[in-house]
């Protein structure tokens, strides 16, 4: 599976963080909110602009700027997987 940002996923979709680009401010802040490689998230809705995105992370909603989301690089976690 391919590996896309997380400004661009799909609302419902659950995904795994792969890495996060950058440095920095930004990425420490990404870090600091828990998004961190290996972890599994959920994208719960976006905004009907685009910004803010609600992710469900460890059981928690967190919303994320579409700018800092595109640092986050994912991919999609296939049904099955991880059992």
């Amino acid at each position: 599976m391919s590996s896309i940002k997380l400004s661009e996923a799909q609302v419902g979709r659950k995904y795994l963080i792969v890495k996060i680009e950058g440095e920095g401010l930004v990425k420490r802040r990404i870090l600091d909110m828990g998004l961190t490689p290996g972890t599994e998230i959920t994208v719960v809705k976006v905004a009907p602009l685009g910004d803010p995105i609600e992710i469900m992370i460890k059981g928690f909603p967190i919303s994320i700027r579409k700018g800092e989301a595109s640092s986050v690089i994912v991919r999609e976690v296939s049904e099955g997987v991880g059992l």
